[in-house]
């Protein structure tokens, strides 16, 4: 996963090719110690660390060569150097290498997400899948599936009160959904008996936007069948999902203990907090599945370099899953602390997307 192109972290763009082997090698190794330990690396320590035989005098030039490229910094003034988190990204982009899951690796992560031999739903897996990469991780496993793209089997309206009714939307993989919409005066209970047959034959196998556009196409050919009232009950059955902004997705979390673990200071609290906020209500997740669906395989959002979730401090690695059709249904991945271990958590996340692709699109396999 090397590559010399020029990486934009915030200031002259920076490609490999900027950097002689010494530089290189100095780099790497304060960036590796502080992805295992968060502590900065001094001149003295990196003289007994590295291959090269340096003084200390002469790696302090390179480090302060180093943090005019922006690649680094001092969190004090006598203190060693810790990467920026351009100089993450940069690392990530150009130096890391990313190895290949083992054998054992890989049956573990099977065992874990498969489960045992039953029928389970698509929020079950994604929340076994969620599960596992948070405990593989020490983040928190995090997985956003995309409702609308659920195939569905069956529609009822329940009357709860003379004007409002219960919507149950049942999905193919045995998910339900319930929402409360309100109902026109004067509607009879033969209405809503009418509109849960004539939407469940429109919705079986679609998906809500099909059922949608059907919808809107039957409504037109079939006007004259359709009592005014129930026709309106209809179109509310199929808009009280297809409309609602709030509703994004389905969000599953697991291990949010463990970014709460080698907090160092206040601010460090601070930034969870304001995640786990950010969390609770789903903000920017239309917009993460969207950056999903720019491209193949995982992607890394490191620091403040994007909005979501309000990410200082914090890295992203998520991965898109498919479903039976090969479209892009949701993402699944790990938050966690700038110095996650990337070089296995890349591949980890990659696996289970691909592991949940095949379940999702294929449930017996």
């Amino acid at each position: 996963m090397r590559t010399s192109s020029p990486v934009s972290i915030g200031v002259p763009s920076v490609s490999l090719s900027d950097l002689d082997q010494r530089s290189r090698e100095i780099f790497r190794s304060i960036v590796e110690t502080y992805l295992t330990t968060g502590e900065p690396v001094g001149s003295r320590n990196l003289s007994r660390m590295l291959s090269l035989q340096l003084s200390p005098a002469s790696i302090r030039n390179v480090m302060s060569d180093l943090e005019h490229l922006g690649l680094l910094y001092a969190p004090h003034t006598s203190a060693g150097r810790l990467p920026t988190e351009g100089g993450l990204r940069f690392f990530v982009d150009a130096l890391l290498e990313v190895g290949d899951l083992t054998k054992e690796e890989r049956e573990a992560i099977d065992v874990q997400v498969r489960g045992a031999k039953v029928p389970r739903t698509t929020e079950q897996i994604l929340t076994e899948a969620s599960q596992l990469l948070s405990g593989l991780s020490s983040g928190a496993g995090v997985v956003l599936a995309h409702k609308q793209d659920a195939r569905l089997r069956h529609v009822e309206f329940v009357r709860i009160e003379p004007l409002k009714a219960l919507v149950v939307l049942v999905a193919e993989d045995g998910s339900v959904e319930n929402r409360i919409i309100d109902l026109p005066p004067g509607l009879p209970n033969s209405a809503l008996v009418e509109a849960s047959n004539f939407l469940t034959n429109l919705i079986r196998g679609r998906t809500l936007a099909e059922a949608r556009i059907e919808l809107e196409r039957q409504q037109k050919e079939r006007q004259a069948e359709l009592d005014r009232l129930t026709a309106k009950l209809v179109e509310a059955g199929v808009a009280t999902w297809t409309n609602n902004a709030d509703d994004v997705g389905t969000l599953i979390v697991r291990g949010r203990s463990n970014l709460l673990a080698d907090l160092e200071a206040v601010d460090d609290l601070e930034r969870i907090r304001l995640l786990f906020d950010d969390l609770e209500s789903k903000r920017d997740l239309i917009q993460l599945l969207g950056l999903a669906e720019q491209g193949e395989g995982v992607r890394i959002f490191i620091g403040s370099e994007n909005n979501l979730f309000s990410l200082s401090g914090s890295s992203l690695i998520v991965s898109p899953y498919r479903d039976a059709e090969q479209r892009i249904v949701g993402v699944l991945g790990v938050i966690g602390p700038t110095r996650l271990n990337y070089a296995r958590i890349i591949p980890m996340v990659d696996y289970t997307a691909k592991l949940v692709s095949r379940m999702i699109g294929n449930p017996k396999s």
